[in-house]
């Protein structure tokens, strides 16, 4: 999948081609890869994105801008660089592009059409919440079916293999069943996180990050870190208070400060909120696609599709007479 993105809005005017990150992407079926095999272009009245899907594996990301920023390039801020995270907003934006072109071709009365590229959201949505539930440890009913399974029949040969006193064989069933038990186990804590999850801040909420100083805007969150260990090794984790239980969060980096960050994962023990509402200009090519604008205070407006797919409620500004006086926004 390569994608070159060019954005302009009232806040953000981002163009141009560098390579950001590549990766292996898996987005397939049981009974082969799934074929995005259509030449597309999205079109809104703030941003143009062109994406080529071709279905196969390998994931090349490119975006870019004609400035330089101000942030220092070679500061260990990359170290919290996420290629995950940033595949999973293509996805989004993907997500909701096909979403788009179902309506428009059912505005056309374009039925055959629409029923095609319904379907082929249906097959994305499908693997996208497969994925979902194995980044949240959660288990689909059959994948549970089978290591409840695979538990009664380890436990029957353990009866057997003590019953036989082949006692070597006994000892290497129950490490077998000790750990079938601990996978379940961190499974189930994980996904009961993911379903009481408290967290400090809100999606399209700038935040200031305390050791690299650099300002960014909350696009996604995790109620634990949800990348691999040699991420975390590179990000150095270890290190941190929380370490990797607490919430970590998706954020769009200003590419003023930091131009080849553009996204990191960033523990929640790493992020200030502004102790004044910030309204300074904050550039970003995926700002358009993801929120609808700044409200009163400054922070951004996240679009529907971004709230449900984390399931947050809707954030209301509380009401400034100030604003009304001075002519701004409430």
């Amino acid at each position: 999948m390569s994608v070159s993105t060019v954005t302009a809005s009232t806040n953000s005017s981002v163009c141009g081609s560098a390579n950001v990150s590549r990766r292996r992407l898996r987005l397939r079926r049981s009974h082969g890869h799934l074929i995005f095999g259509t030449e597309k272009r999205l079109l809104s009245h703030q941003c143009v994105q062109n994406l080529s899907f071709s279905g196969q594996r390998d994931v090349r990301v490119e975006a870019g801008w004609f400035f330089k920023g101000g942030g220092d390039q070679g500061s260990d801020a990359s170290s919290e660089r996420s290629e995950s995270a940033n595949e999973d907003i293509l996805i989004f934006f993907y997500q909701l592009d096909l979403a788009t072109r179902v309506q428009y071709a059912l505005n056309l009365e374009e039925y055959d059409i629409a029923k095609q590229l319904r379907n082929k959201l249906n097959e994305v949505e499908v693997e996208v919440t497969k994925q979902l539930e194995s980044k949240r440890g959660l288990s689909s009913k059959s994948e549970a079916q089978d290591k409840g399974i695979s538990l009664l029949r380890l436990r029957a040969d353990l009866q057997n293999a003590i019953e036989n006193e082949n006692y070597s064989l006994a000892a290497e069933i129950r490490d077998q069943i000790s750990k079938l038990e601990a996978d379940s186990l961190a499974a189930s804590v994980k996904a009961q996180a993911f379903e009481k999850a408290q967290f400090e801040f809100r999606l399209g909420q700038k935040v200031k990050h305390k050791k690299f100083g650099y300002r960014a805007v909350v696009c996604g969150m995790d109620p634990v870190c949800c990348e691999t260990s040699s991420w975390m090794e590179t990000a150095h984790v270890d290190q941190l208070t929380r370490g990797p239980d607490q919430p970590y969060y998706q954020v769009l980096v200003d590419v003023h400060e930091d131009p080849n960050l553009l996204v990191a994962y960033v523990a929640e023990e790493n992020l200030l909120a502004p102790e004044e509402p910030d309204k300074a200009r904050f550039d970003h090519p995926y700002a358009s696609f993801l929120f609808y604008g700044m409200d009163s205070a400054g922070d951004f407006i996240p679009v529907k599709q971004l709230r449900e797919k984390y399931n947050r409620p809707r954030h209301e500004v509380p009401y400034d007479p100030q604003d009304e006086r001075s002519g701004g926004d409430a």
